[in-house]
């Protein structure tokens, strides 16, 4: 089985993978893959394998389309992957019509958002982040909280930002990276500023304030204040 958790709206999107595979790990074995490290080889196995005891794998696969020889493998392997008896969840931001097509005969699951006006700031915290602006982000990040703006929210956009200088950091155009050429030429200009050890820090930091704070493990609004003061 295959399942694509989809939409522009990409902490709900996460949310639904997440309690789809939170229950999934009652009757099966969880494996989560790093495109940056496991080659796409192992997608033959996926869709054909059983362990040895007879219990069905739920594989976890993250943004495959930031990784194009992840992405073209799975295309090619969604009929199998769609009745094998393992599951495969695959988490992804918002989808194209070609990329609708790719997954063919999945279950697709997608989340979205109204283009509702925000304030003028949330764009602001994006810039400040790319400028690592330190001080003028953590005030614009109080100023959304006052103006009601979740913590949830919050990283979203500056997950967002941070997957566009991953994005950057990796390709030679826009159209290479998917991505529109305003934001990504800001993106690329910025890696001036970040290293490539700058970026996933703060991405796999930032994405631990969100599963922390979720979790109860620590608060999430103060996390992310500790966050930008490590920026």
């Amino acid at each position: 089985m295959l399942h694509v958790f989809y939409g522009n709206d990409t902490l709900a999107v996460r949310d639904e993978a997440l309690s789809f595979v939170a229950d999934a790990a009652l009757t099966a074995r969880i494996e989560r893959i790093d495109c940056a490290t496991v080659s796409p080889n192992i997608i033959a196995d996926m869709a054909g394998s059983m362990s040895l005891f007879g219990e069905a794998t739920t594989y976890v696969i993250d943004t495959p389309r930031d990784y194009g020889d992840w992405y073209e493998a799975l295309g090619d392997a969604v009929p199998a992957l769609v009745v094998s008896t393992n599951t495969v969840v695959i988490i992804e931001g918002a989808f194209l019509v070609a990329d609708k097509k790719l997954f063919s005969g999945a279950e697709l699951h997608e989340s979205t958002k109204s283009a509702t006006e925000r304030p003028l700031d949330v764009f602001a915290l994006a810039n400040q982040l790319l400028t690592k602006d330190k001080k003028s982000l953590w005030l614009t990040l109080v100023s959304l909280r006052q103006q009601g703006v979740s913590a949830e929210e919050l990283i979203g956009i500056l997950w967002w930002q941070l997957k566009s200088l991953r994005l950057a950091a990796v390709t030679a155009s826009a159209a290479e990276a998917d991505m529109k050429s305003f934001p990504y030429d800001k993106a690329k200009r910025a890696l001036r500023l970040f290293t490539k050890e700058d970026i996933e820090r703060l991405s796999t930091s930032l994405l631990a304030v969100y599963h922390d704070g979720h979790g109860g493990v620590r608060d999430i609004e103060t996390g992310l204040e500790e966050w930008v003061l490590q920026l």
